[in-house]
């Protein structure tokens, strides 16, 4: 009995071990023949390594090369320690030892490099991590220095972190043209969110299997799609001129206590923009201490143009053959029509303008006796035509269309106030690109702010052409710019704003300003707007300050920036100064007009309209 216990003992353990190895094979086949798929695929998951490659984002250049704004590749170093300790130390047999005087020459070797401490970078080469992070944002330069040293287990990848990036060369100068990038790399505003696509290029991709120790399997399948670069974009502005006009307008800014100002150059025959100036401003490199506004100014702030607008009355009157040059006005300093009396900017005997004087000496009456001689459609299908009411095509985000209400909408009085520019608001790009029209024989062209874009392989491609519209006459815009002269002279309202050497054509602009938060009239919005030179006109300089406090008059405030800009620009643009002189102009009339009969026009929804003087 006691001799078979054994023999029991030892079949039941084989038949145990029988039974697991038949579970084991059982499990095996499983995996193997009948479920072989899906454990490969389980596996193969496990050693798959998936990887975007950021694309690096476009640069933004102004017209002569300048860079605005570019990325520049940052890499992120990192480390294998088992490799590094081996860095100069001497081969025992065939292999090379882990030493700790390997550790110390590569921390001596790349602390300096590294910008940072050998007792901070010790720690982070000590140890047996196959993959560890030693610096982020590192420069291509740095990085090739780095590589130079040979030492093993010493990597580096393309930063992942777009933002660190993002560099503007130019600073303040055209920020909130330009635009920013937000802290995680997404486009904030400005030419960076109005191009983004074009700019920000076509993302790569990595993919490759990796071993248990995270080192790719030579063998094994290895794909890389490399990335796109984004597309250089070159604007149509002139970086000189920009940063000219920016320094003039935060300077008088500052002088008169202004709330904000703009400034736009514009080339009178192409509407390209060659300045876009706005303050106050902020460092698009210092984001999180930005103060001024991150918009552009010139394209999303409304304002009144004030009388600056009158020139589309007057090209309405002159082009419907309601009035000439010389046609003359009973001008009284006050006017009552429907339910409002309308008055000059200032108290004055009864005066006899001709319509130059009118506009020389910006008067709201005179500009009512003129206009109401052209229907409200009429008017309106004018005002549309110099480009009210719709943006101005350039395509920027955020841009503001301004108001203006269809003349069937408007009021009583309205119908007389958007004459001389209330009651309605524009943008300071919309402004200027009236006075393009007129600069331009009649033809407005939308502006234009990008010239070319320009990808990786060197393919050139330029916007589509400009829209065109033909507002008035070449007969007409020729009348209006002669008128326009006298502004600038002493028998004017702007003769801060004439530019020695060069005809100036212009007008300004002296606009109660409606506060939004306050919800009322709160100071005025002084402006100029004008060409040169006049006779043969190639820039158009619009020049607009808010709420200053030291002054309000357009001649006062916004006539001096428009000088220096111009002068600085038509030098800068080699345009030689003019070789004629300026047409005499009869602004006066020695006695009342011959017939003082205005050729009222019906309003279909008010009673008969008085006449001059009345």
């Amino acid at each position: 009995m006691a001799v078979g216990v054994p023999r029991r003992r030892m079949r039941a353990m084989t038949i145990g071990v029988l039974i697991v190895f038949s579970l084991f094979a059982g499990q095996l086949l499983r995996l193997q023949g009948f479920n072989a798929a899906a454990t490969s695929a389980e596996a193969l998951k496990g050693r798959e390594y998936n990887k975007a490659i950021p694309a690096l984002r476009g640069s933004i250049v102004s017209a002569d090369g300048t860079v605005l704004a570019s990325s520049v590749e940052r890499r992120t170093v990192t480390a294998d320690q088992t490799a590094v300790c081996t860095y100069k130390v001497k081969r025992s047999g065939g292999t090379v030892p882990c030493a700790a005087s390997g550790i110390t020459a590569a921390t001596k070797a790349l602390a300096p490099l590294l910008r940072t401490t050998e007792a901070k970078l010790r720690p982070r080469l000590t140890g047996n991590l196959r993959y560890r992070i030693l610096a982020k944002d590192v420069s291509p330069m740095t990085w090739r220095q780095i590589n130079k040293l040979g030492i093993p287990g010493i990597y580096s990848e393309i930063s992942d972190d777009a933002s660190a990036t993002r560099s503007y060369p130019t600073t303040m100068t055209a920020a909130s043209l330009v635009g920013y990038l937000t802290n995680d790399g997404r486009p904030g505003g400005g030419v960076e969110l109005m191009l983004d696509k074009e700019l920000g290029g076509t993302q790569g991709h990595a993919y490759y299997e990796v071993a248990q120790n995270g080192q790719p399997i030579p063998s094994a399948r290895h794909e890389i799609t490399p990335a796109v670069p984004g597309d250089t974009v070159r604007l149509t502005i002139d970086s000189d001129l920009q940063w000219y006009a920016q320094n003039v307008l935060a300077q008088k800014v500052n002088e008169v206590e202004a709330l904000s100002g703009t400034v736009v150059v514009m080339e009178a025959k192409t509407g390209r923009l060659l300045a876009l100036a706005s303050y106050p401003t902020f460092n698009p490199d210092e984001l999180a201490k930005a103060r001024g506004s991150l918009s552009n100014l010139a394209l999303t702030d409304v304002f009144e143009p004030g009388s600056t607008s009158k020139v589309m009355t007057a090209a309405a009157a002159l082009e419907e053959g309601k009035v000439t040059p010389s046609t003359g006005y009973v001008v009284n300093d006050r006017i009552k029509r429907s339910d409002k009396e309308f008055k000059d900017s200032h108290d004055h005997p009864t005066e006899y303008l001709t319509t130059a004087g009118v506009l020389a000496q910006s008067s709201n009456v005179g500009t009512l006796l003129m206009g109401e001689k052209v229907e409200p459609s009429v008017l309106d299908s004018y005002f549309r035509r110099f480009g009210m009411g719709a943006k101005s095509g350039v395509g920027f985000p955020g841009e503001s269309p301004g108001l203006f209400p269809s003349w069937e909408k408007w009021n009583g009085s309205q119908r007389y106030t958007v004459m001389f520019g209330q009651g309605i608001s524009v943008t300071a790009v919309q402004a200027a690109g009236v006075y393009q029209a007129i600069a331009n024989n009649g033809v407005r062209i939308e502006p234009r702010l990008v010239e070319s874009l320009t990808d990786g392989k060197g393919v050139v491609r330029q916007p589509a052409a400009s829209k065109t519209t033909e507002v008035v006459s070449q007969e007409t815009a020729k009348g209006l710019r002669t008128m326009l002269e006298e502004v600038v002279t002493k028998n004017g309202t702007a003769p801060q704003a004439a530019v020695p050497g060069y005809r100036v054509a212009g007008k300004t602009g002296t606009a109660e300003r409606y506060d939004e938060k306050l919800r009322k009239y709160s100071g005025y919005t002084a402006s100029f707007i004008g060409m040169a030179p006049a006779d043969d006109p190639e820039l158009v300089v619009a020049a607009i300050v808010e709420r200053p406090i030291k002054g309000h008059y357009g001649g006062q405030i916004a006539g001096p920036v428009f000088s220096d800009v111009m002068s600085y620009a038509l030098k800068k643009q080699g345009v030689a100064p003019s070789t004629t002189a300026t047409p005499k102009v009869a602004l006066k009339l020695a006695s009342p007009p011959a017939s003082t009969d205005t050729s009222v026009v019906r309003d279909p929804r008010a009673g008969e309209l008085g006449r001059a003087g009345e």
